[in-house]
């Protein structure tokens, strides 16, 4: 029972590296908690950072989901351990409340959107290409990336339901949509009060728009 737990432990520890934080310091000598939405993920690192360095931001968020999964998928059955793919599922989640709730930050963090496409990629990658298709048409028209995430994250379980997939993992996406929602109420609550930020918005204050 150790080593799975310590597994768990490194997903949370690994999910819990705030790169926007890192590349914020490093690029430009900037906390981007202290500008913009004060969120570490990739919405607020593009508003503050621009496109180049919020790409790694990105880049590196979404690893942090897939790096515990293929982990888990191969490490688990190889020591025989009973039960891998709840471990895996547990590994899974951990990273993505390690981004949330980051050890490192005062267990605050992102939206985790980001990881928990990582998460998908490495748990059914057709999955992640119907989440990414309605993020994207849907940031496209509406210029809101919370709309794209908050759907995107909501298509996930829909999606592995039609497609059959084991209903544990179509189960772990309802919440993960559900965390997903939850951490958009903010942004829900702006775009009832037509107050969200639109992308090419530039906005210095605390509490704006950030879909991730």
């Amino acid at each position: 029972m150790i080593r799975p737990l310590l597994l768990l432990l490194g997903s949370y520890l690994l999910g819990s590296i705030p790169f926007g934080l890192m590349v914020g310091l490093s690029w430009r000598g900037v906390d981007i908690r202290k500008l913009g939405s004060g969120n570490i993920g990739f919405s607020n690192a593009l508003r503050i950072l621009g496109p180049g360095p919020a790409s790694l931001v990105l880049a590196g968020d979404t690893l942090k989901g897939v790096l515990p999964v293929l982990a888990g998928q191969r490490l688990l059955p190889l020591w025989g351990i009973p039960g891998a793919h709840f471990w895996v599922m547990g590994m899974a989640l951990a990273a993505i409340l390690g981004h949330s709730f980051s050890v490192f930050c005062g267990f605050r963090g992102g939206r985790a959107v980001a990881t928990s496409l990582g998460v998908l990629i490495g748990v059914w990658w057709p999955a992640a290409v119907t989440a990414l298709c309605v993020w994207l048409a849907l940031v496209g028209v509406t210029r809101y990336i919370s709309v794209g995430s908050i759907f995107g994250a909501v298509s996930v379980p829909i999606h592995m339901a039609i497609a059959h997939r084991p209903v544990h993992w179509t189960i772990f996406w309802a919440v993960v949509a559900l965390l997903i929602v939850v951490r958009h109420a903010p942004n829900i609550k702006r775009l009832l009060a037509g107050a969200e930020t639109k992308i090419g918005q530039k906005v210095e204050v605390r509490g704006e728009d950030d879909g991730e």
